[in-house]
């Protein structure tokens, strides 16, 4: 029976390490794997990383913003846009019909976490509910009010995010 003192590792499995710059004979001697010359092959010091040898370094050469950045970009003047959640509409048969459903009412239920809440489309409502959100998708407000609720759109504050 082999015991745990017994236990080996797999043959060729474990190789001892390479010691480079010891002789000729080593096959890595006399520049051990350096190569000939110049900075890198010196000991000591190394250029820093992103150095190119004294030509403008790719990180310089790359323009670090150019033109329009989109609609909730800083660069257009319009602030940062708002961060929303995404709830749908199938999520919300989960409240009791003509029961009114706030962004405070989905956080209740565990539904989202942020401030900002839009209703996106997807799923089935088989009954009438008020709701009050940031922002609703088309399909969404469609499906609500086909179902005899209404949509109701929480406008957003001046301060962008939630």
């Amino acid at each position: 029976m082999t015991g745990i003192g017994s236990l080996r590792p797999a043959r060729g499995a474990r190789r001892r390490r390479h010691r480079v710059g010891r002789g000729r004979g080593s096959g890595t001697g006399n520049t051990a794997g350096r190569g000939t010359k110049g900075q890198k092959a010196r000991s000591g010091a190394h250029p820093r990383p992103g150095f190119e040898g004294g030509q403008l370094p790719l990180v310089k050469r790359v323009p670090y913003r150019r033109g329009v950045r989109g609609a909730g970009s800083n660069m257009t003047g319009g602030g940062p846009r708002p961060r929303m959640e995404t709830v749908n509409i199938g999520r919300l048969s989960a409240f009791p019909a003509g029961s009114e459903v706030t962004p405070e009412t989905l956080r209740q239920a565990r539904l989202v976490r942020e401030a900002k809440v839009k209703i996106l489309g997807d799923g089935e409502l088989g009954h009438p509910l008020v709701v009050r959100a940031h922002a609703f998708s088309k399909s969404a407000r469609e499906r609500i009010e086909a179902a005899g609720g209404r949509a109701e759109v929480i406008p957003l504050s001046a301060g962008g995010r939630a």
